[in-house]
């Protein structure tokens, strides 16, 4: 069977659509029957022309890999023509799926699927957006959360078509060897966060855990905080650093490559992301194959991946409930094999399991 991919983007920037979407080309390449099955891939965003990180995700079944440029007229008529071809769309963003909706009204019988990240679909949904849902034979949700979002805005969606396929971790940002994980000091414990730091994705919450961090150091007083990624609210935040006097307990790194992420991981003692709106939260799995708890808040679909037995939870902008759970997860450790063996529930051939069973449709 062959398979059109759309996607917002693959490899421009490194945030969790990308990433996840890398692991939607890797599970269909591998589904490809060899010599048989084919896989084309469109995305928006990237730059036209092969991407050197390309062949970690993809076999010879891929043909071929296009970048549009963030031309939607180029990504369009791409997906229509490839369309012709191709017996199934996974389409990897509402944004994107009217293009779908239109390739298989031009071609009866093509069937299309939508995945559904989070706060994309958290929202009411233009008549157009609502054609392309009701049209899709199934639409992949990452998390419960979001399927129940879906269906409050859109009740007309028939639940059989809404599975729950959860994300899953990138094996490249595993650890080749479980690091030796040492309780964390209690007097300088090393909190790592990683988002993007832009103004449209200030619900992330990284203001918030800067503004806890006083109060951290009164219980840890060297308690240090390293912020992954970079932005346009970059300079607000760290504006927020220096005037609560903490230039020297806070290290911004800017954006880096796999292999400083992955030591980046396993340096700190814990993962703090409060954010209010994570469809599912990847960066999660990605400290907790590192055997790193988790901190995050009460909100979207983070409560679906962490628990008491690998992390904590706090009330979104709950500055004294952050601190606490900062307090809980530092004086009473959490086992680092069992954290890991919590996220190897949503490792990669589980992933593939369950797309596996949710595609199948396509063919009926």
């Amino acid at each position: 069977m062959n398979t059109l991919l759309l996607s917002p983007e693959l490899f421009l920037h490194d945030g969790g659509i990308a990433r996840i979407m890398r692991l939607y080309l890797k599970a269909l390449c591998e589904f490809a029957v060899p010599g048989q099955d084919k896989v084309v891939s469109i995305s928006l965003n990237d730059r036209p022309g092969e991407d050197r990180r390309a062949g970690a995700y993809a076999n010879a079944a891929l043909q071929p890999l296009i970048g549009c440029g963030h031309s939607k007229a180029r990504f369009v008529q791409a997906t229509l023509h490839h369309a012709r071809r191709d017996s199934r769309i996974v389409c990897g963003h509402l944004h994107q799926l009217p293009a779908a909706w239109l390739a298989a009204k031009l071609r009866p019988g093509l069937r299309y699927f939508l995945v559904a990240h989070g706060i994309e679909v958290w929202r009411p949904f233009s008549r157009l957006e609502t054609r392309a849902l009701r049209g899709a034979d199934g639409i992949l949700c990452i998390s419960d959360y979001t399927r129940r979002q879906l269906r409050r805005f859109c009740p007309s969606l028939e639940v059989s078509r809404l599975l729950v396929i959860p994300n899953t971790f990138d094996p490249v940002l595993a650890a080749a060897q479980p690091v030796v994980s040492n309780p964390p000091d209690p007097l300088a414990p090393r909190l790592l966060c990683v988002s993007r730091l832009t103004q449209a994705d200030s619900y992330k919450g990284v203001d918030t855990l800067i503004e806890a961090l006083p109060a951290i150091r009164i219980h840890h007083p060297g308690a240090q905080l390293r912020i992954v990624g970079d932005g346009d609210d970059r300079a607000r935040l760290q504006t927020i650093v220096r005037q609560l006097g903490l230039a020297e307990a806070v290290v911004f790194t800017g954006r880096i490559d796999d292999d400083a992420l992955r030591a980046e991981y396993e340096a700190c003692d814990l993962f703090v992301l409060p954010s209010w709106r994570e469809g599912f939260g990847l960066v999660y799995l990605e400290a907790m194959i590192h055997g790193k708890p988790c901190l995050a808040a009460r909100a979207g679909g983070a409560p679906e991946v962490i628990n008491e037995h690998v992390g904590a939870i706090a009330d979104y902008g709950d500055i004294p409930g952050i601190v606490a759970a900062v307090s809980d997860l530092v004086t009473h450790p959490r086992d680092p094999g069992r954290i890991r063996a919590h996220a190897q529930t949503f490792a990669f051939p589980s992933f593939m399991q369950r797309l596996a069973a949710a595609l199948p449709s396509a063919e009926a």
